[in-house]
């Protein structure tokens, strides 16, 4: 009996050994956290309501007077390394109280030194945060593809015009056209504003670029690059789109669904090119005798559709079938392909 009454007294003496640590630690200020075991507030010498003008101006006297390129060994007890360490001490409280909500964090641990955890996280997320607005980053960014993306775009239309320099049959049209204007037909000059042959060539060579230019549409990947079409104007002009979008949505659903109107020709390439999976540049880079063929075969009929796509892929089967080169390339992976099977001889 005396044994167990002896066993209880230890362990409540336990508890409360263990009751009193926590609530020294949970009372202390944490280490490695804004000003460490000190508080931030008698490193400035300064009260908790203190305003932000006296927080500034006590920083400001102890700078002067603990700064490292200021400070003299034989103005205190201090060496110059501990003066240096007091210094980065006095910076850390003024950046943790000269802003609201670091100040404000701050004052919230001292009043609930508890949340331990809770803490550590709010410090860290602040320190490790960006210090540039993660708006003006993506905002640069979308500029430079844009600006990559438009001389990118301008690059393929150059290469574009300069091939077509070199095809007889557009040089030979634009030749003409340049005639028919009278641009190529100009008197010769005299005197002092004669000019070189080399000069007459390279303003000949302009005048067919320049009607290259204005009289060829060309379309597909190697088309005149246009602002609109960049990431940035696409963004900005997304919700005028999207308004188009829904407008022209509403007016198929009303015309077309629930009037029951014929489609036009309009009407007829959308569907159609809807059902190639084809992006609109791409099909108006199509010949146009073959979508005057599209609009023949009735291709906006989803089953008609249907049925010529399985036969121009029979007909491709069909081609390949025949084709010689096919017919080595199998033969090839018969015989010699990756699947054979060979022993390495010794």
């Amino acid at each position: 009996m005396a044994a167990s009454a002896v066993l209880r007294r230890f362990a409540w003496i336990c508890v409360g050994f263990l009751l009193c640590c926590l609530v020294s630690s949970v009372s202390a200020l944490i280490e490695g956290l804004y000003c460490g075991t000190q508080s931030c507030y008698d490193v400035l010498s300064v009260s908790r309501d203190a305003a932000k003008a006296d927080i500034g101006r006590a920083y400001r006297q102890l700078a002067r007077r603990y700064h490292p390129d200021k400070y003299q060994p034989g103005d205190g007890e201090e060496t110059r390394e501990s003066a240096q360490q007091k210094f980065l001490l006095i910076a850390t409280a003024y950046e943790t109280l000269k802003d609201e909500e670091s100040r404000r964090d701050y004052d919230y641990m001292l009043d609930h030194p508890e949340e331990y955890y809770s803490h550590y996280y709010t410090y860290y997320r602040r320190r490790l945060a960006p210090k540039v607005d993660v708006r003006i980053v993506i905002l640069v960014t979308v500029c430079a593809i844009s600006l990559f993306q438009y001389y990118s775009w301008w690059s393929s239309y150059t290469e574009a015009i300069n091939y077509l320099m070199t095809v007889p049959k557009y040089r030979i049209q634009a030749t003409e056209l340049a005639k028919q204007q009278g641009l190529l037909n100009r008197t010769k000059e005299k005197g002092r504003n004669r000019r070189s042959k080399e000069e007459i060539r390279e303003e000949e060579e302009q005048i067919i670029r320049d009607i290259i230019k204005n009289k060829i549409d060309i379309k597909g990947g190697y088309q005149k690059p246009k602002i609109s079409d960049i990431l940035l104007c696409k963004i900005i002009l997304f919700p005028y789109y999207l308004c188009i979008y829904v407008a022209w949505y509403c007016s198929w659903f009303y015309r077309f669904t629930l009037r029951g109107e014929e489609y036009g020709d309009e009407e007829k390439l959308y569907l159609i090119r809807r059902y190639m999976k084809m992006a609109q540049a791409q099909f108006e880079s199509l010949d146009n005798n073959l979508i005057e063929t599209f609009l023949e075969k009735e291709l906006w009929i989803k089953d008609k559709y249907e049925a010529y796509k399985e036969e121009q892929e029979e007909e491709m089967k069909m081609k390949m079938a025949t084709d010689s080169r096919w017919k080595r390339y199998r033969r090839w992976m018969k015989s010699e392909g990756p699947g054979r099977l060979t022993f390495a001889e010794d």
